[in-house]
């Protein structure tokens, strides 16, 4: 049934359905840190705490009607909401091309949304919640029963990723005797490898250790912290394992070529 529809109205369904998925993925983003329920009550205004209506809630259209303001209060709405949804749209896309209709697009596109709902939150709390970290990592191992990287893989990235980050943040520890590292990157690592396995998850883990030391030496130069600089390295690991998903296997191939 799917086959006979054009190729361009699934790509345009996948965009709407991805914005739709990116609007849930902004309340997941606003009420975890906050230890509220995603699913009650429905969506409401922050400031003046007035319950939206449908025309209000349709992704990234709303906003651009609204002027990004609520229609009572007036306050303004945080660009991260269309963001999100626009985000949440383009990987929608991107999968369905790369995977089309199979086990292995679902198995991706809800990596890319933890990944999302990651990466805005330990961006903007330093916080990666277990509600998302812990369910992600039985998730992506039970997928790995039926598609890549398979369950021997995926196990040894559970063990491989969780256990490498733990070792470096005891290490740290002692050496330092404060944190370098939180359980919350820890358990995002294992998440990581359960999905991609224990290769891709040492590309991500690299990919992520690269940007945030480059970011982290650009904060220093520009005078706006220290040494001590607390980097969510959380946002950089969702940076470093979408980048494994999808281009991982060619760097790693890439990579490979020096050795062979």
């Amino acid at each position: 049934m799917i086959d006979t529809l054009p190729p361009a109205f699934m790509l345009v369904a996948a965009a709407a359905f991805g914005a739709v998925v990116g609007s849930f993925l902004n309340v997941c983003i606003y009420r975890l840190p906050l230890g509220k329920s995603v699913v009650w009550p429905t969506s409401a205004c922050p400031h003046c705490s007035r319950a939206l209506v449908w025309y209000e809630n349709i992704p990234v259209l709303s906003y651009l009607a609204l002027g990004g303001r609520c229609r009572t209060c007036r306050v303004s709405i945080g660009v991260q909401y269309p963001i999100v949804e626009a985000l949440a749209a383009a990987m929608f896309v991107l999968a369905w091309w790369l995977y089309g209709p199979s086990l292995l697009l679902v198995s991706r596109l809800m990596f890319g949304c933890a990944l999302i709902v990651l990466f805005a939150i330990d961006l903007k709390h330093h916080l990666l919640p277990n509600a998302i970290t812990l369910p992600g990592i039985v998730v992506g191992f039970a997928f790995s029963f039926f598609v890549e990287p398979g369950w021997v893989a995926s196990l040894i990235g559970i063990l491989a990723g969780g256990g490498a980050l733990y070792g470096v943040a005891e290490i740290y520890y002692r050496v330092r005797r404060e944190e370098g590292l939180g359980m919350g990157d820890v358990k995002m690592l294992a998440m990581i490898g359960a999905f991609v396995g224990w290769k891709l998850t040492l590309v991500a883990l690299m990919m992520a250790s690269l940007s945030g030391s480059v970011i982290g030496l650009v904060i220093i130069a520009s005078r706006r912290g220290g040494m001590k600089y607390a980097l969510p390295f959380g946002t950089f690991l969702a940076l470093g394992a979408a980048a494994a998903a999808t281009v991982g296997p060619s760097v790693l191939d890439w990579y490979l070529g020096f050795w062979r």
